[in-house]
């Protein structure tokens, strides 16, 4: 029964791949622009977590939920992939699967409100891989709340945007002065390693 229930989500991950609100209509302010930002790193985020999840890494999506409050994360995606909604061609290609982690949150933050710190202590994760928009606003409140929690925090620099390139540019820069946070490109992380209990670069 408890096979049944919880199918093959991992139970047990030192690293953890976030992906931060590209289950979106991307109906709000600067919302065009966002799309357009997500949909320029919607694929290399899909290939990072197709290697992510052979390696084991769970998978949290971590989205924000418009309207009115209701947790209901699967009528979200169903809302966002139906024909003409702004952004379908990007949650197509991201679309949750069974074995993935899916997590609505009320703010910025993907801790704020969430139940994000409590499935991480169930997961024995220390090691999380931050990806999708906004890079300046809630990638970043998300990295800070990450780093004060002294979770090692990684940011792949081709798998987060904001609405432009200044606003990616800053949150890169942030991401490593100030939160010591390491900042590469997807194809040079390598997930075997990072779920390992130490990391081997």
């Amino acid at each position: 029964m408890r096979a049944q229930m919880h199918g093959l989500i991992p139970d047990h991950s030192k690293a953890a791949l976030l992906i931060l609100d590209m289950i979106s209509d991307f109906q709000f302010p600067d919302g065009p622009k966002v799309r357009d930002a997500a949909r320029q790193i919607a694929p290399r985020i899909a290939a990072l977590k197709k290697r992510a999840k052979k390696a084991g890494v769970a998978c949290i999506y971590i989205n924000d939920n418009p309207g009115r409050w209701r947790s209901d994360s699967r009528a979200l995606i169903e809302h966002c992939v139906q024909p003409g909604t702004g952004g379908a061609d990007i949650v197509e290609r991201l679309r949750p699967e069974e074995s993935d982690y899916v997590i609505l949150k009320p703010r910025h933050s993907a801790f704020y409100a969430t139940p994000l710190e409590v499935l991480l202590t169930h997961l024995g994760t220390r090691r999380l891989i931050l990806t999708g928009v906004s890079s300046h606003q809630c990638v970043l409140f998300t990295a800070n709340d990450a780093h004060v929690r002294n979770f090692q925090v990684i940011v792949p620099s081709d798998c987060v945007a904001g609405p432009t390139t200044h606003d990616t540019r800053f949150a890169l820069h942030y991401f490593h002065s100030v939160l010591g946070a390491r900042v590469t490109p997807s194809s040079k992380l390598r997930p075997t390693a990072l779920n390992r209990t130490r990391e081997t670069r």
